[in-house]
Formats: structure tokens, sequence, C-alpha cells
């Protein structure tokens, strides 16, 4: 009987001892946290923004996590915190507006929130109302590329050296001029990549402003990473709308590096003949109303391969006024083909007194009625099998333009895997029509492995004092010439 006591008093301690560990199991420790997101603050665009919870607290002296979350954002912001983890996380607004940040702290003990609201006000663009008549430095003032740092509400002259820091943003009121002036002007405009110089109109418009003038002939002056949108709401020099007319009178000198010329309603860029390109490379030309570019002769050997001409301009295009390619002290000049694929258009004519030399790839297209004549010098164009030099018409239409006629001597006038088509639209030379015409005393060319097609008349025509290849009918392709294949006098 004693026994049987002893064993249910023992199983009753032991349910009274299991009953305690399951309460024990329960009961969870009371929050002991305190977030703190720190005070609200008030700040500019751009300003670089430190969150502070270093404040908060756990009453148990425990260690807690830190978790920052943006609850609010001005409509089109990107910003982001530098770490969401850290008691000091830091962001840099992009919008005016309102940022709300919230705190979270948390640990075993529970967690506990907090919020902080920070206001940033636009900083004011700058106006320029004067000419630049002492050196001067534009500085970035405003991070967000969208925000002008400065306005202009009318034109502005450059009379003397200007700095243009990367990062500026620069509006233009309607019809307002950038004229950067010789006998004193200079423009060193060196943007970065990721912070190109900006020249906008003031509502982002395709012709609101009129655009630049560049009459310096300092070598100083420099474009690289530069945006110039929305100009061409008239005439910027000449009769000629442009985002930017770079000026022969004075021989205004520029380096054109990674630049941008997008949605001017005339020409991206014109250069003016006697212009002297110190550099042109990586340059993007695009939703353009006119063409591209617009230049003479005289530069189109600086024009790099890598350079964009192709992004929804209304021609696609390089175009060549009628100009002269005069006889270089540099020796041959070379033409080569762009990677996009663009092709040279000349537009009414082309004399060429130069060594000129045309690298595989390379295509020209002559405008209607245009004319290409070789007077000195020499056309030395040899294309590959796999890529040949293309001459034709800017449309696909026989008897286009009126072909092209070589006068030179030189034995450096070669065809070598060139496609020439659409020429002979009037007569060339002794009332003949042709897509090629050899002429004049001692008059030379050389032409194999090539297509001669699309002449109006004949596709070669060669006069009794001049010379070409013995077997030039048999070493060549000829279709759809109306007269024939070769006329020889």
């Amino acid at each position: 009987m004693l026994k049987s006591k002893r064993i249910l008093l023992a199983l009753f301690s032991l349910a009274l001892f299991a009953a305690s560990c399951k309460e024990d199991e329960d009961v969870k420790p009371g929050n002991t946290l305190t977030a703190r997101a720190g005070a609200d603050q008030n700040v500019k665009v751009g300003d670089i923004v430190t969150l502070d919870g270093s404040a908060s607290t756990d009453s148990e002296n425990k260690p807690f996590d830190f978790r920052w979350t943006f609850t609010k954002k001005p409509a089109g912001s990107t910003v982001a915190l530098s770490s969401a983890t850290v008691n000091k996380p830091t962001f840099k607004t992009d919008l005016p507006g309102e940022y709300e940040v919230e705190l979270t702290t948390s640990n075993a003990n529970g967690e506990s929130k907090d919020k902080v609201l920070i206001t940033a006000a636009a900083i004011q663009p700058i106006v320029l109302d004067a000419n630049i008549n002492a050196k001067t430095t534009l500085e970035d003032r405003i991070d967000n590329p969208d925000l002008p740092d400065y306005i202009a509400n009318g034109n502005i002259a450059v009379n003397a050296e200007l700095t243009v820091k990367p990062g500026v943003v620069i509006a233009f009121a309607r019809d307002a001029r950038f004229e950067v002036n010789d006998r004193g002007g200079i423009l060193l405009a060196s943007g970065e990549p990721n912070k190109p110089i900006r020249l906008i109109g003031q509502e982002a418009k395709k012709g609101f402003w009129a655009g630049v003038i560049f009459r310096s002939a300092s070598s100083a002056n420099t474009l690289e990473n530069v945006h110039v949108l929305h100009a061409g709401s008239k005439v910027l020099y000449s009769g000629i709308k442009a985002g930017m007319a770079v000026t022969g009178s004075s021989k205004a000198e520029l380096s054109i590096k990674d630049c941008l010329f997008e949605k001017n309603d005339g020409y991206g860029l014109w250069v003016e003949d006697a212009v002297i390109l110190s550099a042109f490379a990586f340059n993007v030309f695009k939703d353009n109303t006119e063409a591209g570019i617009l230049l003479t002769a005289r530069n189109v050997a600086k024009l790099d391969p890598n350079s964009v001409f192709t992004g929804g301009n209304g021609r696609n295009v390089v175009e060549i006024s009628a100009s002269q390619l005069p006889k270089s002290s540099a020796g041959e000049i070379v033409w080569q083909g762009f990677k996009d694929k663009t092709p040279y258009r000349v537009l009414e004519s082309l004399t060429v007194d130069a060594n000129w030399k045309l690298l595989p790839g390379v295509i020209i297209e002559m405008s209607a009625g245009a004319r290409m004549s070789v007077d000195n010098g020499y056309i030395n164009a040899k294309g590959t099998q796999a890529s040949k030099i293309i001459i034709r018409g800017a449309e696909n239409k026989p008897a286009y333009w009126r072909g092209l006629i070589c006068f030179s001597t030189s034995a450096m006038n070669v065809f070598e895997y060139v496609e020439i088509s659409g020429g002979g639209s009037t007569a060339l030379v002794s009332g003949k029509k042709v897509n090629i015409a050899v002429y004049g005393s001692q008059a030379s060319f050389q032409i194999k492995n090539s297509k001669i097609s699309g002449s109006g008349g004949y596709g070669v025509y060669v006069n009794y004092q001049a010379n070409v290849n013995e077997d030039i009918e048999t070493a060549n392709t000829f279709a759809d010439n109306v007269e024939g294949k070769v006329l020889k006098e």
C-alpha cells in the first residue's frame, strides 16, 4: 500500500514538472527594442542624404539588425540605398519631392519600426544672361541630367575661354543660339560617358532652339561626350538648319568625339569647307530631320568607321555638298567604309584633284544628275570579292546620275571589284551618255573584276587619246547598258 502511494506521488510530481516546462516554452520575452530613424531632413536635389539609426536601442542591450526600406519616393525616382542593413546608409536624391524611409530593428526579442521624411527641393538653374567675355567655368550643379543647371533665355556668344564640366546641362530658349566666336572664343567641353554635357531646348521638342555656331579657329576646341538636342528652329548659318554649324570662313577647328546629335530639325552637324576637324570618332547621329551630317569632300577622310549615321534620320547617309577634293600635302586621301554600312551621298558634283583611295566596303551614292570628275591625282578603288566598292545612284534606277569622267593620266586609276551603276542620265562628254568616260590626252584607267550596269548609254566610253586595259570587255561584267558595253574611238 505504501509502495503504491509512493508511485502515485512520483507520477503526480512528474506531471507537474512537465506542465511547468510547457508553460515556460509558451512564455515569450517582452519586446525590448525601440527603433529611431533619425530627424526629418530638408535637402536639395542631388544632395547625398545620410540616414541615422544609431539612436535605436534594446533595453537589454542585446544586439539587433537594421532594415531600411523606402515607403515613398517622388514619381519617377530611381534612387536606391547604399545598403539596407547598416545603421547609417546613404542615398542621393534625384528628383524634387518627399522621400520617406522606414527603419525596422529586430532580434529575438521582437522588432520595432520608425520612419523618417526627407524633403528634397529643386535647385534653381542659373540664368545665363550675358555673353562670355572672360575666362569662365560652368560647374555641374544638379545631378539629374533631365534638369538644367543653366538657362539661356537668349543668344549667348562665347568670346573668351569657356570650360564646361561633365554633367552640365544648358537649356536654351526658343530660337536662341550658342556662338563660339573667333578671336578669343574657345570651348572646352569634355563630358564623361555617364555624365555627358547636354545642350538642349527648354522644351524637349525637335526644332525648339536655333543651335550652335562654331567660328573659333583655336586648336584647343574640344567636344567630348556632348549631346546636342532639339535645335534647328530656324536657319542657323548660310541658309542651313542644323544642331551645330562649324564655319569655314574663319577656318574653325574642332575635335568631336563620343558626341550625340539627336532630334534636330535640320542636319545634326554641318561642316563647311576649310574647317579643320582635328579629330572625329565614335559620334552618333539620330532622329535628325535631314541627314545626320553635311560636309564637303575635304573633311570626309576624317570620319571614322565607328561613328553611326543610320539612327532614324531623314536620310541615313553622309551627305557631301558640291565640292572639290583638293590635292593634299599629306599624300593619299583615304575614304573608308562605315561599320553600319552608311553610304556617302554626293550632292550635285564632286571634282577630284587628290590622290584618292577608296577602301573595300565603301558605298557612294550620287544624287540625281550628279557628276564625278577625276581631273588630276587619281581614283584608286580596290574592293574584294567579299567586300566590293559600290558607286550607284541615290535611287536604284537606271540613267539616274550623269556618270564618272576621268581626265587623269595616272597609272593609279584602278577599279577592282567595283560595282558602278545608274549613270548616263544626260550626256557626260562629247554627247555620250555613260557610266564611265576616260577622256583626254593620255587619260588612263584600268578596270577589272567589276560590274558596270544600268547606264542610259554605254557602260564605258574611251576617246581615241585615252587608254584602258585591253581586256576591259572580258575582265568585267556588263548589264543593262542601253547602247552597249564599251565604246572606243
